[in-house]
């Protein structure tokens, strides 16, 4: 009986010791040391007012301010890919979104801070987007020779692409076609006031810039093929990033447009420079991971950010705070 009374009495014991446990658990990480998200100022160049860049860059700001609250975040508007990768080399913008085909042009031309570059994270994917009224007879992108086209402004990643894949379909960029430095803000209203035939785009899908104008039956995408994908690679290895694809159906919702488009894709990456703060990078990173959802539900293209693929930042090798943080998260 004795031996009952006392086996019960320590069975009794047991959730009152696990209770304490816990309190005492709770009590040390209350008390315990933790770090002080980094402070100071930071600056991000994005990307033209009306494109997914500098929407993106938008969100990414809020995200940040909820971890780390003493970090100002100031947003420098850009032409593009090869803008915001001039700016971070040589100290202009600490971060960037930049596609990979503009930073790797930017290393294989060597220019000043190119060995400087590092990754941060792989993002999401550029669609190449050919514009063109329904009206204009422009069935292929040699159609375009003789024709207006707006190829973005010069320092823009859409004027990089765009060039290229002008090449490919055998046009001179600037003597077969009459090429126009019209960005996103402005080259949809000219294309609908035919102020040009054609206007390219690269960037996410949706972009709010272009849904207004494809929403209308007087224009179409122009599809870019396989073949001319094809012959990109071709000719450079550096051209290895750009990726047969489809533009889906659906892409800019309501139908529209209304079938697959075949075109080509090209990846985006967050960048920065070799010197900065590594333990800044380490919690940009986190933050660029865990608000994927939130971010995604405003900027559709955001929600393709992945942690299996952010690693993959080729053109340039991870910053060492981004490696930090991807090994900590390691399965």
């Amino acid at each position: 009986m004795f031996e009952a009374l006392r086996r019960y009495g320590a069975h009794r014991r047991l959730p009152a010791v696990t209770a304490a446990l816990v309190v005492l658990g709770l009590l040390l990480w209350w008390l315990w040391p933790r770090e002080e998200p980094p402070t100071g100022t930071i600056t991000i160049s994005t990307g033209t007012e009306k494109g997914v860049y500098h929407e993106y860059g938008n969100r990414l700001r809020n995200a940040i301010h909820e971890d780390m609250p003493g970090l100002k975040v100031e947003l420098r508007p850009s032409e593009g890919s090869q803008e915001n990768v001039k700016r971070v080399a040589d100290g202009g913008a600490d971060f960037a979104i930049a596609a990979a085909d503009a930073v790797e042009a930017y290393r294989q031309n060597r220019q000043p801070g190119h060995e400087r570059l590092r990754g941060i994270a792989r993002l999401y994917d550029d669609y190449v987007q050919l514009v063109v009224s329904r009206a204009s007879g422009i069935e292929e992108i040699k159609d375009l020779e003789g024709k207006r086209v707006g190829v973005g402004p010069d320092d823009s990643g859409v004027r990089l692409i765009a060039d290229r894949v002008l090449r490919a379909a055998g046009l001179d960029p600037r003597q077969d076609v009459v090429p126009e430095a019209d960005s996103i803000a402005e080259g949809p209203e000219r294309l609908r006031s035919g102020g040009i035939d054609a206007f390219f785009w690269s960037g996410g899908l949706p972009t709010d810039g272009l849904e207004k104008l494809v929403e209308s039956d007087d224009f179409r995408f122009v599809e870019i093929d396989a073949a001319t994908v094809d012959s990109l690679h071709e000719q450079d290895d550096v051209f290895g990033h750009y990726r047969s694809s489809v533009m889906p159906a659906d892409a800019y919702g309501s139908g529209r447009p209304g079938h697959p488009i075949q075109t080509l894709t090209v990846a985006n990456l967050l960048i920065t420079r070799a010197d900065v703060d590594p333990r800044l990078t380490e919690w940009l990173t986190r933050t660029v991971i865990n608000s994927r959802d939130d971010i995604g539900s405003h900027v559709h293209s955001a929600q393709f950010v992945d942690l299996r693929t952010a690693i993959y930042t080729d053109p340039v090798n991870l910053h060492e705070g981004a490696r930090r943080y991807y090994r900590s998260v390691k399965p």
